[in-house]
């Protein structure tokens, strides 16, 4: 089976409804592959308003199938995190709405499902990254746990039954992130453990196995201050299939006690998503946030200015080592490419920069669609350059 192509999500891309999706493909897509000079994949995000637009429309799945290959693009992974709109002016906690407690989520996640065994290539393996639960400042009932976990099971048991009926394997990919349910390697270990009995309950245990792992997003926990190597070993030790990898940075102030350093990671505190910020101090201890204010940055309390280094759940452009007088978490992206390089079965991979709208505009953001290409496009050549020649994305063709 040929592995997939490096892929990016088109969740940087507005999206409201299925007619906005040939301008989407036409716009971006089609001139960063051009540009690359390479296949690539685009990880599609479409939320529920646009993917109910096109599988309302009688062939509407195909339709999209025939306008990828048309345009010399491949999709084997989608992003299911944002179920409504994620470019409103405030989009922030509502991102984690619905949860996994939630028939709403299962619903649309199934129709991602749907819509990506159309999509896939043949012989090929799809993967859907989702949301880890919920998040933890939203109020949870009693029954939570357990409903998201028959929500899971249901949605395993449903994909192994698509599997059989069209020979198309969809695997869930939940990512752990900053202050949801799941944010810590420990904790997504936790709850697959509690997951799986819950699936051995119900003789779905096989099928859980096979249909839900795990997304590995490599700035969120670069911002936990995980050491990706490490987590990557860990959660290999204790059977849970990386399904997908989101090749993406955080911001490291890595000089708290420098006014000009936060006077530019002020500039990132923005209105439109969450940033959760967190902070290791010199005796190892970890402070947090849930979001980044300009007035933290400016005058943090004397624990935080005393820190040796903050990270902040900002995703920044993967190529970059610095951004003016702020650190990437690079490093780590590099740590965490070399330890996917050495398990068994490859994850997909996709670079996952949604924030080049939001970039402030001294640090070099895009102008208009041209710049959002030429980043992404910097982006994508330099994630292959990380991932070596031979690495078996590298060698990956096209449609």
């Amino acid at each position: 089976m040929m592995p997939a192509p490096l892929h990016y999500c088109t969740n940087v891309h507005p999206c409201r409804s299925a007619a906005d999706l040939p301008a989407l493909l036409d716009t971006y897509a089609v001139e960063v592959r051009e540009e690359c000079g390479f296949p690539i994949g685009v990880g599609l995000w479409l939320p529920a308003a646009a993917l109910a637009d096109l599988q309302a429309t009688p062939a509407g799945t195909a339709r999209l199938a025939t306008a990828l290959a048309e345009r010399g693009l491949v999709c084997h992974t989608l992003n299911a995190f944002p179920h409504g709109d994620f470019h409103g002016q405030s989009v922030k906690d509502r991102v984690y709405r619905p949860d996994w407690s939630d028939p709403t989520r299962l619903d649309y996640t199934l129709a991602c499902g749907e819509l990506l065994a159309g999509l896939l290539p043949d012989t090929a393996v799809g993967s859907i990254s989702t949301l880890p639960l919920g998040f933890k400042g939203h109020p949870h009932g009693a029954g939570f746990e357990a409903a998201a976990l028959d929500r899971l099971v249901d949605l395993a048991v449903a994909w192994a039954r698509l599997r059989e009926q069209t020979g198309r394997t969809i695997r869930l990919a939940i990512e752990p992130e900053p202050f949801c349910l799941i944010e810590t390697t420990a904790e997504a270990i936790a709850f697959f453990t509690r997951l799986l009995q819950a699936a051995a309950v119900r003789g779905a245990e096989r099928a859980v196995r096979e249909h839900v792992g795990l997304c590995y997003d490599v700035c969120h926990q670069a911002v936990e201050f995980e050491d990706a190597a490490e987590a990557i070993g860990r959660l290999t030790a204790a059977g849970i299939r990386i399904n997908k990898v989101q090749v993406s940075c955080a911001i490291e102030l890595d000089h708290p006690a420098d006014p000009a350093a936060r006077e530019a990671l002020a500039r990132f505190a923005e209105p439109r998503y969450l940033h959760q910020t967190f902070a290791r101090t010199s005796s190892g201890r970890i402070l947090s946030i849930a979001d980044l204010t300009a007035a933290h940055a400016l005058q943090p309390p004397r624990e935080w200015q005393e820190s040796p280094a903050w990270r902040v759940h900002f995703h920044v452009p993967v190529d970059a080592e610095r951004i003016g007088p702020l650190g990437t978490t690079r490093g780590e992206l590099r740590r965490a490419l070399a330890a996917i390089g050495r398990l068994a079965e490859m994850p997909h991979l996709e670079v996952e920069t949604y924030t080049w709208p939001v970039m402030p505009d001294a640090e070099g953001a895009p102008a208009g669609g041209g710049g959002i290409v030429a980043g992404l496009v910097r982006e994508l050549v330099a994630t292959r350059e990380l991932l070596g020649p031979g690495a078996p994305w590298s060698a990956a063709g096209g449609p």
